[in-house]
């Protein structure tokens, strides 16, 4: 992981580097904030690799000896199956079809939202999915 950390580090630093010289050149503010803000997110980006890295082991992309197999194994709990991203999808895109068509959509979405929401994040507290 600090592979990575360093590599959004140094990426962002080649961010900043264009973000400066095109402000300068173009004198076009769009193109220039979204360079800058690009340079905010890699900055946090490496930052949080970076930080991370110094409180787990070393994984195998850290050992310059490792080979693939090293690396093999578990990579986490991903869930195979729930419904709560379609609500979230359905709530988002009734409130950007309230920001085109009237604010009062946003009514509607936004009880869709909160439930997808609390779903997503509690759905493994209750029902045949919790732990005991």
């Amino acid at each position: 992981m600090k592979i990575q950390g360093k590599m959004f580090l140094w990426l962002a630093v080649f961010i900043l580097t264009i973000a400066v010289v095109y402000g300068l050149w173009s004198k076009e503010p769009a193109g220039t904030t979204a360079l800058f803000l690009a340079f905010g997110l890699s900055v946090m980006i490496g930052y949080y690799l970076a930080f991370t890295a110094r409180r787990v082991d070393a994984g195998a992309q850290d050992n310059k000896n490792a080979d693939v197999a090293d690396d093999a194994g578990e990579v986490g709990f991903f869930s195979p199956h729930s419904w709560q991203p379609l609500a979230l999808a359905i709530g988002g895109a009734l409130a950007f079809m309230g920001i085109i068509f009237g604010w009062w959509l946003l009514y509607f979405s936004l009880p869709i939202i909160l439930v997808g929401l609390f779903g997503w994040v509690f759905e493994y507290y209750r029902g045949e999915n919790q732990n005991q």
